[in-house]
């Protein structure tokens, strides 16, 4: 009787693959420990942290203000203040309603009837910086009278401060910078490590080039492998948004629909993230390189992506390095999706630019990949 062969089922292969590589991901308990539980550790420290030291007040100056004053000289020798001049109003409204800036100051000066000049100083702020708008107001009246107090007879003018215009804004807190980074720290030295480490050790072992000798075709066996470390990262960021969310007023503008926007983000970036780890898999001689290679592509980006401070505390220059991260898009795109409620859409920047990164990535890996 003859039996008829059963078709080689490529899909049962794929699915076979991605069950035993998500088998062996929890089989490894270090693995749940650097993805889930350091991250949640790492959010609660830093988000505990205060400015620390004296207040430091970000003050927006408009572009028609009067500069050449006196009061303007008081604002710019005032230690405590920073004065910023922003170009780009869509800049200064969105750091408006972060809280990053105190207070917008627009000053004036005409002259009276008999020629004397007048300053007005018109403040307009956000409930996002109600915290340190309360100390700037008196602060601004102390430095107004030790102007008239100094030079009383140099000075002619009368500085009058008018009551600030406070806008009402959603509250940005502390952990709607923390965490996206946090996100992002995780993904990155989590995904890099497991991807390098895994197919190291199967050419190690020689099982990818039983793979490779087998029907299986050989994208489903690096999507096999590969999706497992994705699932599982995926799981890992869902635990880390809904814990900010409820147990730390992480904002989801959106709800549900936010929450399933930056998943969409961070699959972008595991892909990225995983064709660096098939490099690194490849070109290492030895698994104690492995790290070592991580370390010089993770480190440099966990500390100029905003992952933990904003990359404005750098130098113009540095900034502009700082932008084209991609680490820095996904923070970007991540605070943008969650706090500001754009869509992805929206963030076609940071996306395009972590698409660039995933091409180039992919056409060096598909040039070093070895089976063996």
């Amino acid at each position: 009787m003859k039996v008829e062969k059963q078709p080689y089922s490529q899909t049962k292969a794929l699915w076979a693959i991605t069950r035993a590589s998500f088998k062996a991901i929890f089989a490894n308990p270090s693995a749940i420990i650097f993805s889930i539980l350091f991250p949640i550790i790492f959010i609660l420290i830093f988000g505990a942290f205060g400015n620390g030291g004296g207040p430091i007040y970000n003050i927006a100056i408009t572009a028609n203000s009067d500069t050449t004053g006196i009061f303007y000289e008081g604002l710019k020798r005032s230690p405590a203040i920073r004065l910023y001049k922003y170009s780009d109003t869509v800049s200064l409204n969105t750091n408006l309603q972060k809280g990053k800036i105190t207070a917008v100051l627009a000053i004036t000066t005409v002259n009276d009837s008999l020629g004397r000049p007048i300053t007005s100083i018109q403040v307009k702020s956000t409930t996002a910086s109600a915290n340190t708008l309360g100390s700037f107001m008196p602060m601004l009246d102390y430095l107004r009278l030790k102007i008239e107090t100094d030079k009383p007879g140099a000075l002619e003018t009368s500085i009058r401060i008018e009551k600030p215009e406070v806008k009402e804004v959603r509250k940005y807190r502390q952990i709607d910078f923390i965490l996206p980074g946090q996100l992002g720290f995780s993904i990155l030295f989590s995904t890099l490590f497991g991807i390098a480490f895994t197919f190291f050790g199967l050419r190690e072992q020689l099982v990818l080039k039983r793979f490779y000798a087998s029907p299986v075709n050989r994208i489903n066996i690096l999507l096999g492998i590969g999706m497992s470390r994705l699932f599982f990262q995926l799981m890992n960021v869902i635990v880390l948004i809904f814990f900010g969310h409820y147990v730390l007023n992480f904002t989801l503008v959106n709800g549900f629909a936010t929450a399933g926007e930056m998943l969409i983000v961070t699959v972008i970036m595991l892909f990225q993230l995983m064709g660096v780890g098939l490099i690194f898999s490849s070109i290492s001689k030895s698994d104690t390189s492995i790290p070592l290679l991580i370390n010089l592509y993770g480190f440099p980006q966990m500390m100029l992506s905003g992952t933990f401070f904003s990359i404005e505390v750098f130098p113009a220059w540095l900034q502009e390095i700082c932008r084209v991260l991609p680490l820095t898009q996904y923070n970007d795109a991540m605070r943008k999706i969650a706090f500001e409620g754009l869509s992805i859409v929206d963030c076609w920047r940071e996306i395009g630019i972590l698409g660039i990164w995933m091409v180039v990535t992919y056409v060096i890996a598909v040039k070093v990949l070895k089976w063996e």
